[in-house]
Formats: structure tokens, C-alpha cells, sequence
């Protein structure tokens, strides 16, 4: 086959979920990737990342105990660590994930994709010539994003790693430096500290600086308590290879000298070279006329049923439209872009209202997030910085884990801190973050709160089971209350 209902573009987890989707919805669909089915989260994201960094975190969480403290004996096998990493990623195999395509009806064409007329992708497949796919009504882009690489003199010519790197590594350097301080810097830097590397994070700024202040505080912290360097304040001015070893020229005059380097700065749009520059991208407001203000490589803006603006057979899902670049949010937004496109399809009435099946309203101020690293940060919705410039009007409630009973029994010493952020209009949560160990477990039921707006006179009838980490939200509320 040549024509399809849909075509999708990318058979990353966005991918793979919009096409699902619209395949339940009664639509034929064709599937395109240069890489691995499964894309960036199976391979070289969530996946192997969660791996490397569970190992460590156990062994930390054990010795946490008294009791099991004194049963641990020895130190961790790093080793079996990147052998079970590699058993997760399936040693980078994707045949399981092609034999669930192909279980649901979906085709795949291996290749490289670009969009060459309305509803028309032309694909390069290896060893071939080119395959001419039509599609009868849609075309989703769902290609993620990459590692960026910053500007810095020397910086390429050095070969640093990337997040991609990281994960895929099959040893430990001895040394390892790290500029960023988002999730990826923080979460290797954990990894690899566990595995006793010696860490240095280089951030311009403080760690985590999309979450409240003290998230990243607490984190940095933690880095250092696992015998990391945190240097805040600084940019490196250039770098440069000097055989086995990489050199960073910071702009204070300052250096660090390493063994690889990761740079960990944010990420860029697995846009270019698809086509699209030869259409209307332009979002409202940013001009019009053929092209608009759209360039090969930009992100690629959407409405909230992820079509994109002025082409109504095109979408865009998961990373590559911006809104949040994050695996469980590309799915949420490829299950609603999955069913449009099948009601459009299929001449159903569609539910693009605020929080209708067909949208993805979670985007813009409810989104959960949880960062793996020691300690723990999980968070969902506005911080307070993020409310206020929202202009609402809230009330900032905080709390120490380390009161609670449950608490206590899960750690030795615990140490958390807990902030709720309440729209004093409406009486309902707009932002929740947790830092503490083993927080990722209780963001879901602060995203509950958040989504489906529950009022606090009525959460304060959610009583929470006795003795856990979960009775913070008794102390929250009796806090609030006064």
C-alpha cells in the first residue's frame, strides 16, 4: 500500500500512540522511522536512564534503614548496573516494539521522511529508492527532539557527550563534567556519582530553575552529599581536547579539567529537512503569506487537538510542538491527536472544548513532572512564581516531610520539603511540588487534585491512610485552614 488514511512521522511513543489511536478509530496508517520503533523514551531517555540510576538508589535507600543498613555488605557492581540497563533497552533491539505494530494493524516503512505535498511524504528508504506515501486525510509529525549544542568555542571539536551519550555509555569515566542544570544534568549527575565518578556540574544558573527555588536547593545538596561539585554562577568560555582529557575554560578564569564531557543545555526540534518550510506554519499573529515566519528546524506551533495552524491535514505531537517536552505528555497529546483525527476522518462531532477528549488542555498549567535524582523532585501545575505572573491570587502553603510519622518509618532522617500553591478565588490547588525520597509516588494524586479542580473543603474529606508520606496532605490542609 501507498495510500493511507494517516500518515505519521516518527515511531517515537508520540508516534506510536497517535497512530494506535486513530487505528482504534477505524483509520488505515502508515508509520515512518529512520531509527529505532520506540524512539528516544525506550532507547535513550526514560528507559535507560531510570535503569542506571535505580541501582544506586536502592542500595542508598537501604542504607537509609537501620536494620537493613547493616545487612548491606560490599559496594555497587557497576558493571551488572549497565548489563541491566542494557536488558531494558532490549540491547538496543526494537523487534518486540515492530511485532506490536504489526499486531494492531499498523505498517511500518523504514527511512527518512519529507513532506513533499499536501498529504504527500516521500521516504528514503535504505537500500532503495524513494517510496511515494499519500494520505487520505492526515499527516502527524511526531519526530521529538534533540540535544543542542551551544555555541561555545571548541565546544564540537571536543566530541562531548550528549544525553544520548550518557545513557548509552558502557562504562564509568573517572571523571565527568556537566554543563546544564535541568533534569538531564541532574539526573546523570546522580547516575553517575552512584557509580562513583567524579562529578562536576557547571550551571549558570542555580539546578532545576523551572521548579520552586528550594527543589533545587535541596538537590544540590544531595548532589554533594553523594561527593559531586556543584559550581552555580559559572559559564564555560571554551573548551578543548586535550587527548584522554577535556579541558573547560570557565568565564570566571577558572578550569576543569575531565574525562568526558556532557552537555546538558536543552534540547532542539527534530524538524529539519521534513519539507515543512514549503507550507503555512505560521502561527496566529506571526505573520502569513506562503512560508510565514516559519524556518526549516524551528518548533512547530499547534492548536490544543495538536493541529497545526493555517494546514489543516497536519499535526504535530510530542516534543516537537514545544508545549511539553515530555514522554507522558507526548502521549496524552497523541491519544487526543489520535481520535480527532479519527472523528474528523470519520465525520464525528469533535470535543475540542477546555478538557474534551479531542484537546490536550493539560498542557498549559497542569503538567506532572518528576526529576530522578537525590533527592527526589515531583511537582505538577504552577509554581508560586509561576501563579503570580499568572496574575492569580494565591496562598503558598509549606511543610517539612520530615515531621510526619510516616515519613520517619520510611528513612532514617528523612529530609523533604513540600509547597502547595492555592488560588484563593476559586479555593483550589494550581501547583504542587514534593522534594523529598521517594516522592515520584505521590505526584499523581496532587495531579488528580489539580486536573479535576477539587475544592479544599472537599479534599479535606480525602483522609489519608496512617502512618505514610501521603498525611502531608493533612498537614497541608490544617496548615491552610489555620
Amino acid at each position: 500500500m501507498t495510500e493511507y488514511d494517516l500518515i505519521v512521522i516518527g515511531a517515537g511513543i508520540a508516534g506510536e500512540n497517535v497512530a494506535d489511536r486513530a487505528r482504534a478509530g477505524g483509520l488505515s496508517v502508515v508509520i515512518v522511522e529512520r531509527e529505532l520503533v520506540g524512539g528516544d523514551c525506550s532507547y535513550w531517555a526514560c528507559m535507560p536512564s531510570k535503569a542506571l540510576l535505580r541501582s544506586a538508589a536502592a542500595l542508598r535507600a537501604a542504607r537509609a534503614v537501620g536494620g537493613a543498613r547493616e545487612a548491606v555488605a560490599g559496594e555497587l557492581d557497576v558493571a551488572a548496573v549497565f548489563a541491566r540497563r542494557d536488558a531494558t533497552v532490549h540491547d538496543w533491539n526494537d523487534s518486540g516494539q515492530v511485532d506490536w505494530l504489526d499486531s494492531v494493524g499498523i505498517d511500518l516503512v523504514r527511512g527518512d521522511a519529507r513532506v513533499t505535498g499536501e498529504r504527500e511524504v516521500t521516504v528514503a528508504v535504505p537500500d532503495g529508492g524513494p517510496i511515494v506515501l499519500t494520505a487520505r486525510h492526515a499527516v502527524a509529525v511526531c519526530t521529538g527532539s534533540a540535544a543542542m549544542l551551544p555555541d561555545i568555542p571548541g565546544l564540537r571539536e571536543a566530541a562531548p557527550w550528549a544525553s544520548r551519550d550518557a545513557t548509552s555509555a558502557t562504562q564509568a569515566p573517572a571523571r565527568l563534567a556537566i554543563i546544564g542544570g535541568g533534569v538531564v544534568a541532574v539526573e546523570m549527575a546522580t547516575a553517575y556519582a552512584g557509580f562513583g565518578t567524579q562529578v562536576t556540574v557547571l550551571s549558570r544558573s542555580g539546578l532545576l530553575g523551572h521548579e520552586e527555588p528550594f527543589a533545587g536547593e535541596l538537590v544540590q545538596e544531595g548532589l554533594r552529599g553523594l561527593g559531586a561539585t556543584v559550581r552555580t554562577g559559572v559559564s564555560p568560555a571554551s573548551v578543548h581536547r586535550n587527548g584522554q582529557e577535556v579541558v573547560v575554560e570557565l568565564d570566571d578564569g577558572s578550569s576543569v579539567t575531565t574525562e568526558e564531557l556532557l552537555v546538558a543545555t536543552g534540547r532542539v526540534p527534530r524538524t529539519m529537512g521534513l519539507g515543512l518550510e514549503a507550507f503555512d506554519l505560521s502561527a496566529p499573529g506571526e505573520g502569513g503569506g506562503h512560508g510565514g515566519g516559519w524556518r526549516d528546524g524551528d518548533w512547530i506551533d499547534v492548536d490544543d487537538t495538536l493541529r497545526v495552524h493555517g494546514v489543516d491535514w497536519l499535526y504535530a505531537v510530542g516534543d516537537v510542538n514545544h508545549r511539553a517536552l515530555l514522554t507522558h505528555q507526548g502521549k496524552y497529546q497523541a491519544r487526543a491527536a489520535g481520535d480527532v483525527i479519527a472523528a474528523r476522518a470519520n465525520g464525528e462531532e469533535v470535543d475540542d472544548a477546555p478538557w474534551g477528549r479531542h484537546v490536550a488542555t493539560a498542557d498549559h498549567r497542569s503538567v506532572p513532572q518528576v526529576t530522578f535524582c537525590e533527592p527526589e523532585v515531583a511537582s505538577v501545575g504552577l509554581t508560586e512564581k509561576a501563579a503570580r505572573e499568572a496574575g492569580l491570587d494565591i496562598r503558598v502553603v509549606d511543610y517539612d516531610l520530615g515531621n510526619l510519622g510516616g515519613a520517619s518509618l520510611h528513612a532514617d532522617g528523612y529530609t523533604g520539603r513540600t509547597r502547595m500553591v492555592v488560588d484563593e478565588s476559586r479555593q483550589v490547588i494550581v501547583g504542587m511540588t514534593f522534594v523529598g525520597p521517594d516522592v515520584a509516588e505521590l505526584v499523581q494524586a496532587a495531579t488528580n487534585a489539580v486536573v479535576g479542580e477539587v475544592p479544599l473543603d472537599r479534599l479535606w474529606h480525602a483522609v489519608p491512610a496512617y502512618p505514610t508520606v501521603s498525611e502531608v496532605w493533612l498537614r497541608l490542609l490544617e496548615a491552610y485552614r489555620g
